[in-house]
Parts: C-alpha cells; sequence; structure tokens
C-alpha cells in the first residue's frame, strides 16, 4: 500500500510575525489612534491659527479659552515664543498632524511603509514632543500662562511620540532588547500616563495658590 507524501503549506506571514521585515503596517488600534491623535492636533492648529488671525486683526480680540489669569490663551499668543521659527507656531502643526492623519489612514486601508518612513515619522514625532516640552517650560516659567488648545496639542503629541516609538521598536527598526520590546509591548500605556501626570502636577504647583484660593 502506497503512501502519499504530505505537504505542508505555510500560513501567510503577518506583521506581527514579520517583525524584521523592511516594511511594516500597523494594528487597526495603532492607526486608529494616529488618525484621532492627529485630529485633536490638527483641531487645537485650526483654533490657534484663526484666534492668532482676529489677534492680528483685532489686537483688543480676547480669544474663548482666555479663563482667568493662568488660562489665558491671549497672552501665550501674544509672546515672542508663539512665533518660534518666525512664524505662527500652529501652522507647523497644521501639516504635521495632517501628515499623520495621512499615515493613519493609509493603515487603516492595508498600507504598509517601509522602514525608513517609519523612522522619518518617529524623527518627527521626536522633535515634535522636544518642541512641546520647550514651549511647555516657557508657558509655565516664562509665559506664566496656559492655552487650553496648546495643552491638546501637547497630549497629541506625546501620544504620538510614545506610540510611534513603541511601534518602531516592536518591529526592530529601532534597535532594543527584547525585555523592553516585551515591556513596550505590554505595557506601553504606561509612558504618556507618566508624562501626562508629570505634567499635570507641575501645572499644580506652578500656580498652587491660584487653584486653591
Amino acid at each position: 500500500m502506497g503512501t502519499r507524501a504530505r505537504t505542508r503549506v505555510p500560513r501567510p506571514a503577518t506583521a506581527a510575525d514579520d517583525t524584521t521585515a523592511v516594511e511594516a503596517g500597523g494594528s487597526r488600534g495603532f492607526a486608529l489612534l494616529l488618525v484621532l491623535a492627529g485630529a485633536a492636533g490638527l483641531l487645537a492648529s485650526w483654533v490657534i491659527t484663526m484666534d492668532k488671525f482676529r489677534l492680528l486683526e483685532d489686537p483688543g480680540f480676547t480669544p474663548g479659552c482666555s479663563l482667568n489669569p493662568v488660562v489665558s490663551c491671549g497672552n501665550i499668543m501674544k509672546s515672542e515664543q508663539a512665533a518660534a521659527f518666525g512664524f505662527p507656531n500652529p501652522m507647523l502643526g497644521l501639516v504635521s498632524y495632517a501628515v499623520v492623519i495621512g499615515v493613519g489612514a493609509g493603515l487603516l486601508a492595508g498600507a504598509r511603509y517601509r522602514r525608513w518612513f517609519w523612522l522619518a515619522l518617529n524623527a518627527g514625532t521626536l522633535f515634535g514632543v522636544v518642541f512641546c516640552t520647550w514651549l511647555q517650560f516657557q508657558s509655565l516659567y516664562r509665559i506664566g500662562a496656559l492655552c487650553l488648545w496648546c495643552c491638546l496639542a501637547w497630549a497629541a503629541t506625546i501620544l504620538l511620540f510614545c506610540y510611534v516609538t513603541r511601534h518602531t521598536v516592536e518591529h526592530r527598526m529601532l534597535p532594543a532588547p527584547a525585555g523592553l520590546r516585551r515591556g513596550l509591548r505590554e505595557f506601553g500605556w504606561v509612558p504618556p500616563v507618566l508624562w501626562a501626570g508629570i505634567i499635570g502636577m507641575l501645572i499644580m504647583t506652578r500656580w498652587w495658590d491660584f487653584w486653591t484660593s
């Protein structure tokens, strides 16, 4: 009685299996995070830009988010730091957050991007989070005021940096120990939560007398 040789059909590789691939996609959750965080940042940038134009047209204009001496968007917009590169800062956000939304939408449609693309996006989010950190310091300790729309942009940028970095590390586009990859995979939510908590504590301590009066 003859025997029939069995042939094993390999299952298709997935993005999770092929962590060393030259190109990579992303999970639906990650793609949605890019779209939603990008949309939040874009909304904040749009509102700040429109208010800045109104302020240029009418120096007496008071933005809607100027609520009290501390939460005062107008003071932020009138500062030199609001145009760090010679033009209003939110114009950077209008472009950058729109790009992020496009990347997320592409992932939802099944796109896969090359390693250099992810590293470039990671570098862009790194620049964004460093710039936001500088703006936070200026806002708290030099200007002495907060802008709620700026805070939304800060939160969006921190989320984007943390999760894009997690993605590039998990897919081995950035070198990292296996333990760090596992840690980011399981506890990737911890860094942005801690980051936001630190900023919140700095804001509370900076104006403690005002908040408690």
